[in-house]
Order: C-alpha cells, then structure tokens, then sequence
C-alpha cells in the first residue's frame, strides 16, 4: 500500500486506521481462500494492532498467517513492513465463519 497524502494522518504519518484496513483486507481474503465460497464465508469480528514504527513515504506490505483455522472461527496475524522490511504494525484478526443459507 502507498503512503502517501491518501494514507497519512495530519503528522505525514502513515494513519494507523489505513494500517488497521490493510491487514484486514489481506487476512479477510487470505482466510476466504481457506472456505468452499460456496458453503461459507469468514467476516471480522475483531481486530487489534500495535503500531510499532511511523512511515512518512514508500510503500508497506502486509502478510498475513494463520495461527488457528477452526471450524467456527479463524484467528490471523498480520505483519506490516516497510520498504526495509522493518515492522511498521503487528495486527491479529479473529474472523468468524459464517455458513450460507441454502435456498
């Protein structure tokens, strides 16, 4: 993800809210690829982040891993990088999974 004037909180920080969305969107997806799309789906349920170091220009990258695939509920780490590989946040994300109706 760019940090840039899209991404940035009024300090020329990268905001901790884009960083809170980037690591929910890679886990959300990492963890649907996990599903049959067809029978069930994984939603957030909750998330938390520590903040470790402040980004002003270039790019993060996120990666998330699984740390509990469970029948019900998926809880993910993610950790974001910046251009040096220094760790910029530490997220986990807790997903419930959700079956589909059928009609």
């Amino acid at each position: 993800m760019p940090v840039d004037r899209r991404t940035v909180q009024i300090h020329g920080r990268l905001n901790g809210g884009a960083s809170v969305a980037l690591a929910e969107t890679v886990a959300s997806l990492a963890a649907n690829l996990t599903l049959d799309p067809a029978k069930e789906i994984a939603v957030g349920l909750e998330i938390n982040a520590n903040h470790v170091r402040p980004v002003k220009t270039g790019l993060v990258q996120a990666t998330a891993r699984p740390e509990a695939l469970g029948r019900t509920t998926q809880i993910w780490s993610i950790r974001i990088v910046d251009d040096q590989q220094r760790l910029v946040c530490i997220s986990r994300l807790t997903l419930a999974v959700i079956g589909l109706a059928r009609k």
